[in-house]
């Protein structure tokens, strides 16, 4: 079980070091991840390295039982690379160009910075790929920068010639007829840049596509670099949120190992809630392998408006929860709290306090927890939740009919209903083989293919059970409406046509006594039967027998206590609280 988290031995004078990693023994801690933020001290000026410092850093750890998951610095170019490529930096879709100043400041389509990355990579790689400290890379940081510049038109042009193959392809899928948004020469296309009003959501949707698998090329150039240097696993570290352009199952099957940053923002039974979504999610992306925590918090969470302090105890809870959920190391943002910068506020394993603090003995308490567990077998999974990333970013299309359709929320919810009942519940892809679940549900995927509806159906009729949500197959991969009435793609199956949508402005009461929010229906029935309807009668939540399983619908916003109410008629959950 590997324990411990960033270090940033570069923001430290020397002395400060050996006390670190006298407390490091104290807290059992055997692997820091070393130099994600060190570009600018690795390499001071174009072609020049630094790595005195670094080889000083590398030898103590080792030499006090520390491992290293050594990073390469390429999420923050030094100031240097921006005077000397300033065509390298971020362009916004409102055409403003970045400079340094704070981090992922780069293009990743830019070959200046492709350059400078392989360089300095091939140079830590050289250097340390046989060191005896090193025994994982850490690639990179938080992929996600999205630029809007001149090079990344060269490089999506070229994405989109290979996903669609003609102009015409191209204007059929974006439906490029309306608004004389015609391309007649593949020059003409752009990224989705700022413009007089909506964009168009196929092209939208095709850039995230395009960043995905931009970003996912940067990374397997790095990795490519450090595995011919040494036996080590590469990966690198997922941001748990919905704005990251990263398709997370393309992602993995890339990966070594599965690692991601998660930060709760909620206290008490909902932050392990989120634990266990997110342990969840990591495990399914791994394929049931043991994946790893590369960052949390220490002692404090984080929202929009404020700093929380967890309760005396909670951190030490938490970390065995990421544990008992299959993680292979539970490590923290970061070792010592930092005296200046942007994060400074951010508490480290060693807060500002020092050693002699609550939080530091809570670090020790959790270390030595950790160290006397055998390895975790989690339970495998009896319900499936789907996941699609390109679904999810689809719903942050501007013109939906709604307000608060949330793809990361939705599936959260459902997540979080099955972990309060205590139901071993995972992901999975709509096109993934589902026959080894015994209910899957189906959280507002709004795009849905041919193939995997059919899939789907295939799964209902082998005896399956499946709970859709709404707003669920109404669209095709390129965010086309499937005609002839809602859900589109999944109409057949779930033996509803729906004629038209009704956000809610507010709850209504359904026949059940449960409340609907946000959204409803008007719903036919058309082979389904109404387990619940609205106040006017009409058809809330639909069931249909399909070969030896059954389909549900819901039309409409369940909170979680309606939500169990379903899952438990539907057999999913034993009963509703």
């Amino acid at each position: 079980m590997y324990f411990g988290g960033d270090y940033n031995p570069d923001q430290w004078p020397e002395d400060v070091w050996r006390e670190d990693v006298a407390l490091m023994r104290a807290a059992g801690v055997n692997l820091a991840t070393v130099g994600v933020f060190s570009w600018s001290r690795l390499e001071p000026s174009e072609g020049v390295y630094d790595f005195g410092w670094l080889d000083r850093v590398m030898d103590l750890l080792h030499d006090n039982g520390v491992q290293v998951n050594l990073a390469t610095p390429t999420a923050s170019p030094p100031p240097w690379f921006t005077l000397a490529h300033p065509d390298a930096m971020p362009v916004r879709a409102d055409g403003v160009r970045l400079v340094h100043g704070s981090r992922d400041t780069y293009c990743v389509n830019a070959p200046a910075y492709r350059a400078a990355s392989r360089r300095v990579v091939t140079a830590l790689a050289e250097r340390y790929g046989a060191h005896p400290a090193t025994v994982m890379w850490h690639v990179h940081n938080e992929y996600g920068t999205v630029c809007h510049c001149d090079h990344c038109a060269a490089a999506f042009r070229a994405w989109l010639r290979d996903r669609h193959k003609s102009l015409d392809a191209l204007n059929e899928a974006w439906t490029a007829a309306f608004w004389s948004q015609r391309y007649s020469s593949w020059e003409q296309v752009l990224p989705p840049r700022a413009t007089q009003w909506r964009a168009n959501p196929a092209h939208l949707l095709d850039y995230r596509r395009f960043c995905s698998d931009a970003l996912l090329g940067h990374y397997r150039e790095q990795r490519d670099i450090v595995a011919a240097h040494g036996p080590q696993p590469v990966t690198t570290n997922y941001v748990m949120a919905g704005w990251t352009p990263l398709d997370h199952w393309r992602w993995s099957a890339e990966v070594d190992l599965v690692a991601i940053d998660h930060y709760t923002d909620e206290p008490g039974d909902g932050g392990l809630a989120q634990i266990a979504f997110a342990s969840d999610l990591a495990l399914s992306w791994a394929r049931g392998k043991p994946w790893l925590l590369m960052e949390q918090g220490v002692g404090v969470m984080y929202t929009q408006e404020r700093m929380l302090a967890l309760e005396p105890g909670e951190h030490v809870r938490r970390g065995l929860e990421y544990a008992a959920r299959g993680a292979a190391g539970v490590l923290h943002f970061q070792w010592r709290a930092s005296r200046g910068g942007a994060e400074q506020w951010y508490q480290g394993m060693v807060p500002h306090a020092g050693a002699d603090s609550r939080v530091f003995r809570e670090v020790m308490e959790l270390g030595r927890r950790l160290a006397a567990l055998p390895p975790a077998r989690p339970a495998r999974p009896e319900v499936a939740i789907l996941w699609d990333d390109e679904a999810g970013w689809a719903l942050q299309n501007p013109g939906l009919p709604a307000t608060g359709l949330d793809f990361w929320a939705s599936a959260q919810r459902a997540h979080r209903v099955l972990w309060s009942h205590g139901v071993a519940a995972g992901f999975a892809h709509p096109a993934h083989d589902l026959s080894g679940y015994r209910a899957v549900l189906v959280p507002s995927l709004y795009l849905m293919s041919d193939e995997s509806a059919a899939g789907l159906a295939a799964y209902v009729e082998g005896g399956g059970t499946l709970v859709v949500s709404y707003f669920s197959g109404v669209a095709d991969p390129d965010t086309r409406v499937r005609l002839g009435g809602y859900p589109g793609a999944l109409r057949d199956l779930l033996g509803v046509r729906v004629e038209e949508f009704r956000p809610l402005a507010g709850p209504v009461t359904l026949s059940d006594g449960t409340t609907g929010d946000l959204w409803s229906e008007v719903v036919h029935l058309a082979g389904a039967t109404a387990t619940v309807t609205y106040a006017d009668g009409g058809p809330a939540i639909t069931r249909r027998r399909a070969g030896a399983g059954t389909a549900w619908y819901l039309s409409t916003g369940l909170n979680a206590s309606g939500y169990a109410k379903v899952l438990a008629r539907a057999g999913v959950i034993r009963r509703a609280e």
